[in-house]
């Protein structure tokens, strides 16, 4: 067994190899606190014939015994990969990929597994080291060594793997992976933080990468096997001179024509023409062709934005295409909108929910409840493919999840807004960035919807074109598919006014300065508030009223110790209100009760009810009580459930009782007042106080109605025969 351990910050990151997994060709096994993570490399022993593609798979689990506890649900073991893992695994291979040579054609697989988890540290990124590190022991070559970490920001300091304690009190949540050379790889959420910030963090994480990447070379230099030599990529000179002069200028119109469809056909047709007429004695190379075909693309698109300084729309780099919005566009859909940015469109719906359909995620270490969800939908009809429809995969995943990233911290806090939040953003064109259409979507959405967000948040999508030989470049705002496709960079940035809320980068080059970087985050600032003015202009704030077809839901606060009384023995006594009223009921441990339903009225009786049950006497106000019980000296009046006061004989009437019997009833409701309430509770009642000071009608006679038990009530003249039961508080109601 061979260790390496490396200082990061106040912690130690520990990577061993030779001890476990050891047929593997490269295993590592990283360590920080009591988290661990076991990274696995493997290849085939031969090499895939005729494939033009990288044939690597990333697999990252989370087993629930590493943290000491059994799954939950029917089936004891684990399933298929949650979010959590699905996200981590994207993590592992978007920093990965790029580091394999070209021509390398041997099925490769990383497998992660977390081994043990404590409740300090997270292991996303110590897979991300992990995976490098295998990589590095393993024969197969790799261009360089990479290495991930956290970086929070806590009191203004910046924390480089920040304990879960930390992260909870963070303005970021910032995961960067990258090599000595530079980042590769970013992807965050934060709490508006300033483009400075952001590249502060990113300075603090490439220090320490630079250090974790130097304990994985002296790893890899002790105990790693011999590389295999890179595959050789050879081209026929032949075939790249009848490409580059039958097919460069035709393709060169055919890429500047600005609609999507008209321009992938004809580049599809001058292709087509181009391997038709290959000379004979190189027809067999069509395969060639093609990909030869495919560069000539590439290099049509560099020199059109580093030499001509135009890009292949005719757009300046700062450019954002058109955007039109449609808001409240489906009738029974409590918010909706149809964002539409040049060729790429989303419609976005926002559907209002209450407690119960909160969405319970189990993790490695242990439960917890989402109240916002964001879910990405890209069928095959927006880019005019035909595909099978199966559930959602890894980039859906992906896609919905840096949105919700982007929308959450943005969301109303629970004591304010109880209700649950679900966005839907179903792409249904797509011709760049589709997630940040779904950020901008999603906050109209919720604004149609009725939901006070705290800022309304937009998205843009950066692309970076760079020589690395002469250092020239270019940042292009809002990329198109093609600019994406053949760009050195994908660079997306979701924010409010006032700050960044989301960030996900990964970059194809050796690396990029702090100052190209610092250019992009400020040329996406300028887009970022261009498409929030667009936004502001066709939803100026938040609907104030909510669709009819939308829960309302009210929120009152009771006494802790009242809670028994509204839930009942075994919830008999909520289930009594809920099948009366037909509403739902959710109480909290702090008192809160929150009540929904489309119908007010059933609202209001459901909230009567509750009251009624949890009602507190209140000296001076007037109740519709029952006799319970008389006595010598007086009789106990029950006022509200389980509650009663001593009407003492000398508070029954105005002139001398001399039997209570003779006046009162068990069973009879009498109106009473509320004289005094002493230190212990008990409760001093009097009719006396409500009768005519002269003679007059009892206050009431036996088999009266009862009135509401709390309200208004307190010291009134007489009105006419009888005084006037108070009126029911039916307490706070929102719309």
């Amino acid at each position: 067994m061979v260790k390496r351990e490396i200082q990061i910050g106040t912690h130690t990151l520990s990577i061993e190899t030779g001890r476990l997994a050891k047929q593997a060709d490269g295993a590592a096994v990283v360590r920080m606190g009591d988290t661990m993570v076991i990274v696995t490399a493997c290849h085939a022993s031969s090499a895939r014939e005729g494939i033009d593609f990288l044939p690597l798979t990333v697999d990252y689990r989370e087993y629930t015994y590493a943290s000491g506890r059994i799954p939950g649900g029917f089936f004891k073991r684990e399933g298929k990969a949650t979010e959590k893992e699905t996200l981590t695994s994207r993590l592992i291979d978007r920093p990965i990929r790029p580091l394999f040579p070209a021509g390398w054609s041997f099925e490769t697989q990383i497998i992660a597994f977390v081994l043990s988890a404590d409740t300090e540290h997270d292991s996303d990124v110590l897979a991300i080291t992990g995976a490098s590190a295998a990589l590095a022991l393993s024969e197969m070559p790799l261009e360089k060594t990479i290495a991930g970490v956290r970086v929070g920001l806590v009191d203004g300091q910046f924390i480089v793997n920040p304990t879960f304690p930390q992260r909870k009190q963070s303005r970021l949540d910032l995961t960067v992976a990258g090599s000595k050379d530079g980042i590769v790889m970013v992807e965050a959420g934060a709490q508006e933080v300033t483009e400075d910030e952001v590249i502060q963090a990113l300075e603090t994480a490439h220090a320490a990468i630079k250090d974790i990447c130097a304990g994985i070379d002296a790893l890899a230099a002790e105990a790693g096997r011999k590389k295999l030599p890179k595959p050789e990529v050879t081209v026929n000179a032949e075939v790249k001179a009848f490409v580059e002069s039958h097919a460069l200028a035709p393709l060169t119109a055919a890429m500047r024509i600005k609609g999507k469809i008209e321009n992938y056909g004809t580049v599809a047709k001058v292709e087509k023409a181009t391997i038709a007429a290959l000379p004979e004695a190189i027809a067999d190379k069509k395969g060639e062709a093609k990909a030869l075909l495919h560069e000539l693309q590439e290099k049509v698109l560099r020199t059109e934005i580093l030499d001509r300084g135009v890009r292949l729309d005719g757009r300046k780099f700062d450019e954002i295409r058109p955007i039109t919005i449609e808001t409240k566009v489906l009738p029974r859909v409590h918010g909706s909108t149809v964002f539409t940015r040049g060729e790429t469109q989303a419609l976005v719906t926002a559907t209002l929910g209450t407690a119960d359909d909160q969405q319970k995620i189990e993790m490695v270490d242990g439960e917890m409840w989402k109240r916002f969800m964001l879910h990405y939908n890209f069928p095959p009809f927006s880019v005019g493919e035909t595909k099978p429809m199966r559930g959602p995969g890894r980039r859906e995943i992906g896609h919905g999840a840096l949105a919700e990233r982007a929308l959450a911290p943005m969301m109303p806090a629970e004591a304010d807004f109880a209700y649950t939040v679900r966005i839907v953003s179903d792409i249904l064109e797509s011709n760049g960035s589709s997630s940040m259409a779904s950020v901008c979507g999603g906050s109209l959405a919720m604004m149609d919807a009725g939901v006070p967000l705290k800022a309304p948040v937009a998205g843009v999508a950066m692309g970076l074109i760079m020589d690395e030989a002469t250092g020239k470049y270019a940042v292009l705002s809002d990329i198109a598919g093609a600019e994406d496709h053949y760009g050195d960079m994908d660079f997306k940035v979701a924010g409010t006014a006032s700050g960044i809320t989301a960030l996900q980068m990964d970059i194809k080059v050796t690396g990029i300065s702090a100052d190209v970087m610092r250019a992009a985050l400020t040329q996406a600032k300028a887009g970022r508030l261009h498409i929030l003015g667009i936004m502001n202009e066709a939803l100026p704030a938040t609907r104030t009223s909510m669709s009819a077809y939308a829960p309302r839901i009210v929120t009152i606060k009771i006494p802790v110790d009242k809670i028994r009384d509204v839930i009942g023995p075994g919830g008999k006594m909520i289930r009594s209100i809920i099948e009366k009223t037909g509403v739902k009921i959710d109480v909290e441990d702090n008192g809160q009760v929150n009540v929904a339903s489309a119908d007010e009225a059933a609202a209001a009786k459901a909230i009567g009810m509750i009251q009624e049950l949890t009602a507190t006497p209140e000296l001076n106000k007037t109740y519709l009580g029952k006799v319970q019980r008389i006595t010598d000296f007086g009789a106990f009046v029950e006022i509200m459930a389980g509650t009663d006061g001593l009407l003492h004989v000398s508070e029954i009437a105005n002139h001398r009782v001399k039997d209570v019997r003779d006046e009162l009833k068990e069973g009879q409701q009498i109106l009473v007042k509320v004289i005094n309430i002493d230190p212990t509770g008990k409760i001093r009642l009097s009719r006396k106080a409500l009768l005519p000071s002269e003679g007059g009608p009892p206050a009431a006679e036996p088999g009266s109605e009862p009135a509401p038990s709390e309200g208004g009530g307190g010291d009134r003249p007489d009105r006419g025969d009888r005084p006037r039961g108070p009126r029911r508080d039916r307490g706070p109601r929102r719309d």
